[in-house]
């Protein structure tokens, strides 16, 4: 007999990580880091990388971001996770970097929801929340 799933050692959905970090002290990158990898664990989520763009104004086509759709193409990739949407960029680049994330056909999943865009969780489901940015996993208290 097979042991049950919750037994065996079975990654979750895989996903990279996104850091945009100007002028950002090592003690914040790596809270950063570590809010991303607590995110994935307890969402089940592999998280298999993390991209960091140190640099303003490079538009939506910097190293870090290229390397980044270059992933979202492989197989078996489900998404994008950071912090908030803000590390994507500036709205308008931000809003550009969702919408190449959504053309590759990955998601992007923002460890920080914004309070605009994403309605309450009911006490018994999660909700998802469908905006143009992003998708928005809550988890309901009980």
């Amino acid at each position: 007999m097979e042991p049950l799933t919750e037994n065996r050692l079975i990654g979750g959905p895989v996903v990279y990580g996104f850091l945009r970090l100007v002028h950002v002290s090592e003690a914040r990158r790596e809270a950063l880091v570590a809010s991303l990898a607590e995110y994935s664990r307890s969402h089940e989520l592999t998280l298999s990388g993390i991209f960091t763009e140190h640099t303003a104004g490079v538009g939506s086509g910097s190293a870090a971001f290229t390397g980044l759709l270059d992933v979202l193409a492989l197989p078996d990739v489900y998404g994008v996770l950071a912090p908030a949407a803000s590390h994507l960029g500036p709205r308008a680049i931000a809003a550009e970097r969702g919408r190449q994330i959504e053309a590759v056909g990955s998601r992007l999943l923002l460890v920080r929801r914004s309070r605009h865009t994403c309605p309450a969780a009911t006490s018994t489901t999660a909700a998802h929340c469908h905006s143009p940015e992003a998708t928005c996993l809550l988890q309901s208290e009980s």
